[in-house]
């Protein structure tokens, strides 16, 4: 059970990175370089593997949802922070 759910968030996100990928080939809105490629991989599998550890070590079910939604937040704020730099760091995008 656990090594089939490592699975399942590997092909997640693999499949969440062939999105603009194969939106790069059909419009010019969407422009990825490969640095863009590997940050996004890095943040999505550190998500994952996280996630993965506080499903094997935290027991209760409230706190692996408090956990998770954390680790999600903190997810979508360096995304956003990469993209569009809503705070302003010097990691922000355009």
């Amino acid at each position: 059970m656990k090594n089939k759910r490592i699975y399942i968030l590997v092909i997640v996100i693999i499949i969440l990175l062939l999105i603009p990928l194969i939106a790069m080939q059909y419009t010019q809105e969407v422009n990825w370089g490969a640095n863009d490629f590997i940050i996004a991989s890095f943040l999505l599998f550190g998500f994952a593997f996280t996630l993965e550890v506080i499903f094997r070590k935290v027991k209760s079910l409230k706190n692996r949802v408090i956990l998770g939604l954390c680790l999600l937040l903190i997810l979508v704020l360096i995304w956003a922070e990469l993209a569009v730099g809503i705070f302003g760091s010097p990691l922000a995008g355009n």
